[in-house]
């Protein structure tokens, strides 16, 4: 990875994160809410992780659409069935969980696009 393409896919994963995590913590309360609004913004980082990557647009969307599903479900899921319903506890750990989840996916993400450009 480039120093450029490490740049841009660290700024732009924090960005998405950060943004995710505001919106988990003002959703908490709401079962599934936050998913609404997660998934796409999951689904548009994997996309902008590609053109980073100058991959094509189609197979960083395939990716989007799997692992930025699977993840949210997977791990909102888990906080929403276990605090998500507490006010105040809940929101934070929330927004906590949603920032790990989009953190790692776009890592894990980057560092596969990254192997698939040899």
């Amino acid at each position: 990875m480039t120093s450029i393409q490490l740049r841009k896919s660290r700024r732009m994963i924090h960005g998405v994160a950060l943004l995710g995590a505001l919106v988990a913590a003002g959703l908490a309360q709401l079962p599934a809410s936050d998913n609404v609004v997660l998934v796409p913004l999951e689904i548009l980082l994997v996309i902008g992780l590609g053109s980073v990557f100058g991959l094509r647009l189609r197979h960083s969307y395939r990716t989007a659409l799997i692992a930025g599903t699977a993840c949210t479900m997977i791990g909102r899921g888990i906080s929403e069935w276990l605090v998500g319903w507490i006010p105040v506890l809940g929101n934070f750990l929330d927004a906590f969980t949603a920032f790990a989840v989009i953190e790692a996916l776009g890592w894990i993400v980057a560092r596969e696009f990254q192997r698939e450009m040899g």
